[in-house]
């Protein structure tokens, strides 16, 4: 049985496993998307150890010379130590902005870095300069803001959140590679109606797809369903409610699973709750963005409730464990 080395810590694979499976069966993040080869999301560097012909497929001669691979492709067959794939240029960013939008999520604004372009939707990844470490981080803001915006959930002795929390103060640098991700709006049918739904600080992207789609001229119906446990777990419901009062075609639905139900909101399974409001979904581009469990699960439902798979974009949340 192989195993698998990043940031210091190993893991065993299972045979047949992909890296990528492995590395998300024991809960730490690695930035994917298509999960078949195709966007590159998830590529990646070996260490050490050689990855598989398999997972090199499609890629530049240049980055097969520095053992570039797709985590999605490759299920290892010797032990390997594999690191983010930093292909992107880096970016430094000043931090100007640090503003709690409830007890547990943190928004963070920063400057725009020059030749720095992006979608809204897309991610991030964060590097702590001390140590290397690297998380992967949503943008809630847009092109047309003058600023990037991460919204950032303090994750239980979380390395990352935790630094970036209680030791980055406005005017610190903020070091990041990318954009990623294809979780992004495109103006092809301004008429289609748009389903959005997101748990926790799902709503991060999911912000920044919306306010696109309204900047590109979409005309067709917005739902967004943004989910917690209760209320105290939502955020930026003002900020929403205000935003749909100003277009018609936004409808904001804040969802809880118990308790109180905020006004204009919803109460039960947030897997269940689109569908059991709306109906048939037959027709609809859906986002959805939050924990995995429930994004495999509103994949599902929707594609039940009429919604083509080629139409379902989706965008997992993991986080990585103590320690990793």
């Amino acid at each position: 049985m192989p195993s698998l080395t990043f940031e210091g810590k190993t893991y065993d694979c299972h045979s047949g496993e992909s890296v990528l499976d492995c590395m998300t069966r024991h809960g730490v993040l690695l930035p994917s998307s298509c999960k078949a080869g195709a966007c590159q999301t998830c590529m990646i560097r070996a260490l050490k150890g050689k990855p598989t012909e398999e997972s090199q497929a499609g890629l530049k001669d240049t980055l097969k010379a520095q053992n570039y691979f797709l985590a999605c492709m490759c299920k290892p067959a010797e032990d390997m130590e594999v690191g983010l794939a930093a292909v992107s240029p880096q970016y430094t960013a000043r931090l100007i902005e640090k503003e709690p939008l409830n007890e547990t999520v943190m928004r963070l604004r920063t400057e725009v870095p020059d030749n720095f372009s992006y979608r809204a939707g897309q991610f991030v990844n964060l590097i702590r300069p001390e140590d290397e470490l690297t998380r992967s981080y949503s943008l809630a803001s847009t092109p047309e803001d003058d600023y990037l915006e991460l919204q950032v959930r303090r994750v239980p002795d979380g390395r990352m959140s935790g630094w970036l929390f209680d030791h980055l103060d406005p005017g610190s640098d903020i070091h990041f590679f990318g954009p990623s991700g294809d979780c992004f709006y495109t103006p092809a049918d301004p008429e289609q109606p748009l389903l959005l739904v997101g748990t926790g600080t799902g709503l991060a992207p999911l912000y920044g797809i919306l306010r696109e789609a309204l900047d590109q001229g979409h005309t067709g119906p917005i739902h967004l369903f943004h989910a917690s446990l209760a209320i105290p777990g939502l955020y930026m419901m003002d900020e929403l409610r205000s935003l749909a009062s100003r277009h018609a075609n936004v409808h904001y639905v804040p969802c809880v699973l118990h308790g109180d139900v905020p006004e204009g909101g919803a109460q039960g399974n947030i897997v269940d709750l689109p569908a059991r409001e709306l109906g048939s979904l037959n027709g609809y581009r859906t986002y959805l963005c939050g924990d995995p469990p429930i994004v495999d699960a509103l994949r599902q439902k929707c594609f039940l409730a009429g919604v083509s798979m080629q139409q379902i974009h989706s965008d997992p949340f993991v986080f990585a464990p103590t320690g990793a």
